[in-house]
């Protein structure tokens, strides 16, 4: 059965979804998406994910089409009608189309809204056991990467650049300091069993999976401290590992091809990711 997507009020099979060629995601990039992860047919940490959506959006000043309750009933209704039990609801909202290509905010412009699912066993996933290497690039984004934006071409960049390299992500590296992976937030333990990550800012996507993890290890008296981190550092480290809506939590066994400890995925990061697992399905709704 063809997969069903959702534009601007209606579901329609995937062949058949489209927008204009005038709609300004395609043409500026001027639009914000979200992902959310599904597990047994519900989804994870939605209520989070909808507020980045809500933050994003204002900050850019777009109306959403419809209110956050409609667009938590249209993602059910994606899953229902994708029979959807494991896998991501892509949701993406651009300032729509106008008639012509002009760069300043059309008037009279209903936004674009379109959503679709994928399959993806996040829970099983192979890599989640063996870990993924990484390789380092320079961050090249804009200075507002607190917004989840539809314009990653340096993400795209940087994802091949890991695809090229045989390695499962990329760390973006900005003033000798790793800011972000290319679709995730990172982490190291350091030799003190100190969990570290780079503090929210302008300068990265405040990761909802990196918001729930820091919580779910606070809560268990785990040491937490919010700083950037260098490649030397993580090197140096007992483990390193990322978080993202699609990973969950992975381990991360080596950077740029020198092994990170022993070379396999660390007990911390495998009751992380434990924990995360476990408050997911608690909270799915």
């Amino acid at each position: 059965m063809e997969q069903i997507a959702y534009v601007n009020g209606s579901f329609v099979p995937m062949s058949e979804a489209k927008v204009s060629i005038l709609d300004r995601g395609f043409l500026f990039a001027d639009g914000i998406y979200e992902v959310a992860a599904v597990l047994d047919g519900k989804l994870i940490d939605n209520a989070s994910h909808l507020a980045r959506l809500e933050r994003s959006v204002g900050e850019i000043s777009l109306a959403l089409p419809e209110t956050i309750e409609r667009i938590q009933e249209i993602q059910r209704e994606l899953i229902a009608r994708n029979n959807l039990a494991s896998g991501l609801v892509y949701l993406e909202v651009t300032r729509g189309a106008d008639k012509g290509r002009d760069f300043a905010f059309p008037k009279g412009v209903k936004p674009t809204l379109v959503m679709f699912t994928s399959v993806k066993d996040i829970v099983n996933a192979p890599s989640a056991k063996t870990g993924i290497g990484v390789v380092t690039v320079p961050d090249i984004r804009w200075t507002r990467r607190d917004i989840k934006s539809v314009a990653l071409l340096a993400q795209v960049l940087a994802k091949q650049a890991a695809a090229e390299a045989g390695a499962g992500e990329a760390w973006m590296i900005e003033d000798g300091k790793v800011t972000e992976g290319g679709s995730s937030s990172a982490f190291i333990l350091t030799q003190d069993d100190v969990i570290v990550t780079r503090q929210n800012s302008s300068a990265i996507l405040p990761g909802c999976t990196r918001k729930a993890v820091v919580a779910l290890a606070e809560e268990r008296q785990l040491r937490v401290e919010e700083r950037p981190f260098t490649i030397a550092e993580a090197l140096a480290a007992k483990e390193a590992f990322v978080t993202s809506a699609s990973l969950f939590v992975q381990a991360v066994v080596s950077i740029d091809g020198k092994t990170v400890a022993n070379g396999k995925p660390g007990p911390m990061t495998a009751r992380l990711r434990e924990i995360y697992v476990e408050f997911a399905k608690q909270t799915a709704t």
